[in-house]
């Protein structure tokens, strides 16, 4: 199988954040947010294995800065490692200053996506080759990510997460 970029699983999704998606003190709801990345993600992850790609997990979310009604949301989501059937989407999103244009990452969140034929049973999907210096990163920290995961689902013994050794010893 032919190892894909993740740059070919991108998605972009820009929005704008409407009176109805709020709460009382007019923040974009986090689970208003949680389903814009999901919907994101899951395009990067059909775009890396065409396939259908449904979620497994949601490993991380962090809300580090308020989205305010008004503002201008970008999500980008890409595939940052794949495994046998499953895969990892790193999404990052992104609030634009109405006044100046200017960019600001407001949060960031890692999921797991599998990919499963029309039946709904798991198919292969080709490995990531990352090439900047962010995929990288997220690339070779996708695999501690996933044994921590399937050891905190008591999927995994401690002795068989190689990667989380030096954590345990």
């Amino acid at each position: 199988m032919t190892p894909k970029h993740p740059s070919e699983s991108l998605a972009i999704h820009t929005d704008l954040v409407l009176p109805s998606e709020t709460n009382h003190i007019n923040n974009l709801f986090g689970g208003e947010l949680l389903s814009r990345m999901d919907r994101a993600a899951s395009i990067s992850a059909q775009r890396h294995s065409r396939n259908i790609a449904v979620t497994a997990s949601v490993n991380h979310v962090a809300f580090t800065k308020p989205i305010l009604l008004g503002s201008v949301v970008t999500i980008e989501a890409k595939v940052s490692r794949a495994f046998n059937t499953s895969m990892e989407v790193y999404i990052d999103v992104w609030v634009e200053d109405r006044l100046s244009g200017e960019k600001s990452k407001a949060n960031e969140a890692i999921y797991t996506f599998v990919a499963v034929d029309q039946n709904g049973k798991p198919v292969v999907i080709p490995p990531i080759i990352p090439e900047t210096a962010i995929e990288k990163e997220r690339f070779e920290g996708a695999l501690r990510r996933k044994q921590l995961s399937l050891l905190l689902a008591g999927k995994m013994k401690p002795s068989e997460a190689t990667e989380l050794k030096a954590l345990f010893d």
